[in-house]
């Protein structure tokens, strides 16, 4: 099974990252996400270790992702980073940098989870989307043509935030990471998470978990003949950042409708006690931090570099 390299981000000195992982307050290794260390409180390693070769005893591979590969076609990209684990009908997708948990009876993504660190790419974004050729055809979308009637290919892992690496920037093109949003929503509100996100992640790591809220309208499912997929009719998001006692998390539910734009997210911001109840999740968050609400979204700093 091709392993998934971690996406190498140096916000930290090297004798930091090249330590032993999961020390001091992380409280140790509690399992492997692709190569990527979870600690036992919640959060990720910065270690450039590989987890699955560390945990095995297997000698550490040097090389680092080469990040100016520019030769390699969108399938090839999706082929040699997808680490596939089924579960019944739940696909685990392990792509670099990034995890997508897809719902074969949906045919798309009900979950995303990814570590945001510090900023120091600027690969451009990738114009093209594709499906995967590692994920069975039952199991993720018909095509990857847009959708229309004013929806957007809408990523649930944003590009921008793996632009350290050419390979994992093109890799959220997956369609397995896509679903019907609503453009002002997109472009609106859920751009402001990301937005949030692509600020803070320069201060603190961040640890990224989202999904989606199917609901039962029927009514604006436009692309289930064209794209086998239902729209969704809201999608969530929580960052945590800090670890312990100066661990801070924020959530929104975001409904998937053209009036979800910039200026309404406040709107939408919820505790992870109510994001639990609703969604059936577990957050792995501190149990203090799970009942407040913010009663207003993260400000993005003055100066931030959004790009």
């Amino acid at each position: 099974m091709n392993k998934i390299i971690v996406l190498t981000l140096l916000l930290l000195p090297f004798s930091c990252w090249s330590g032993t992982p999961c020390s001091g307050k992380k409280a140790g290794i509690s399992h492997c996400n692709g190569s990527q260390f979870v600690c036992n409180d919640g959060s990720y390693s910065q270690s450039t270790k590989d987890c699955s070769r560390y945990i095995s005893g297997k000698p550490q591979q040097q090389s680092s992702p080469d990040i100016s590969e520019t030769t390699f076609t969108a399938a090839s990209t999706a082929q040699s980073n997808t680490e596939v684990l089924r579960t019944g009908h739940i696909l685990k997708l392990d792509y670099l940098g990034f995890t997508v948990w897809l719902d074969c009876s949906q045919r798309g993504a009900i979950k995303f989870q990814y570590v945001a660190q510090h900023d120091n790419g600027n690969t451009k974004r990738f114009n093209n989307f594709f499906l995967d050729p590692n994920v069975p055809a039952e199991c993720q979308q018909k095509t990857a043509k847009a959708y229309g009637m004013q929806y957007d290919r809408g990523h649930q892992v944003p590009a921008n935030h793996l632009d350290a690496s050419e390979t994992a920037i093109k890799a959220t093109n997956t369609m397995t990471n896509i679903l019907p949003q609503a453009a002002n929503m997109n472009r609106g509100a859920w751009l402001q998470t990301e937005e949030i996100t692509e600020c803070y992640r320069d201060i603190d790591e961040l640890l990224i978990i989202g999904g989606v809220i199917w609901g039962n309208n029927s009514a604006d499912d436009y692309f289930v003949e064209s794209h086998g997929v239902k729209t969704p009719d809201a999608f969530w998001k929580v960052i945590v950042r800090g670890v312990g006692q100066d661990e801070r998390v924020i959530a929104w539910i975001v409904p998937n409708n053209q009036a979800a734009t910039r200026k309404n997210l406040d709107q939408y911001l919820v505790s992870i006690d109510d994001l639990e109840r609703l969604t059936g999740e577990k957050i792995p968050i501190a149990d203090y931090a799970k009942h407040d609400k913010p009663v207003q979204s993260w400000m993005i700093p003055s100066g931030c570099n959004k790009s």
